[in-house]
């Protein structure tokens, strides 16, 4: 005779082990990517530091060193994300109905295609404006040096978290698909979204002035405004 207490555990178990498996394989495409960016990193810096235009202070004795370290790991993230959206992809497609995993295929690869587009635009157009503005700010008074531990954080979070926001209007449109949202809710939800957005753009940017963090905020504004155009569009 079965157990239903046994029967209950076991599916729940199994998924664990399951998460399990695929948490160790992210790690260990995450470590291998990493390393394979170790070789490039001392370009992939100059490649950062280029809106500047100048080079970089190191105050504390392993400033320089953490830096590298960092840039190296994210990279290496850049990196993996096709095989860390596969991995969880395939940890989750079986618990979806074909409809949805339809929508899924279309989803993944277009989330990281625009997710590099984000970046490309915060690489292009967001930093050489935030850097022109704030390297010349006051000059008569503030000489522009910048440190690695400050400069390189800045520039990175920057790049990353305006790259995932572009991914915001196709899940949207994903979720309004599957009649989880909708256009008129994300419309009545304009002003949560507005204030939401002032405290991502504070996240987001490790300094306090209101030009940086209008910078961010702004494209996160229109963004979501896409994203109920998205909404409509998927009725």
């Amino acid at each position: 005779m079965s157990n239903p207490t046994r029967d209950k555990i076991m599916p729940i178990m199994g998924h664990l082990r399951e998460l399990r498996n695929v948490l160790i394989k992210c790690a260990i495409v995450l470590a291998i990517t990493t390393a394979l960016c170790f070789v490039f990193t001392t370009q992939i810096l100059q490649f950062l530091i280029a809106p500047y235009g100048g080079v970089l202070e190191t105050i504390d004795p392993t400033e320089n060193v953490v830096t590298y370290f960092r840039v190296a790991l994210l990279a290496g993230a850049v990196l993996a994300m096709p095989f860390l959206v596969y991995f969880v992809w395939s940890f989750i497609a079986p618990g979806l109905e074909s409809k949805e995993k339809r929508y899924v295929r279309i989803i993944v690869p277009g989330a990281t295609i625009l997710f590099l587009l984000g970046v490309a635009f915060a690489w292009g157009v967001m930093l050489p404006t935030a850097i022109g503005f704030l390297s010349s700010f006051e000059p008569e008074i503030f000489r522009t040096s910048w440190r690695a531990a400050a400069y390189i954080p800045f520039v990175t979070s920057l790049m990353f978290w305006i790259g995932v926001a572009f991914e915001l209007p196709l899940i949207v449109f994903f979720l309004a698909k599957l009649k989880i949202v909708t256009a008129r809710k994300l419309l009545g939800w304009w002003r949560f979204a507005v204030v939401g957005a002032a405290i991502a753009a504070a996240l987001i940017t490790p300094t306090v002035d209101p030009f940086n963090m209008a910078l961010v905020m702004g494209p996160l504004i229109m963004l979501y405004l896409l994203s109920i155009f998205m909404a409509k569009l998927a009725r």
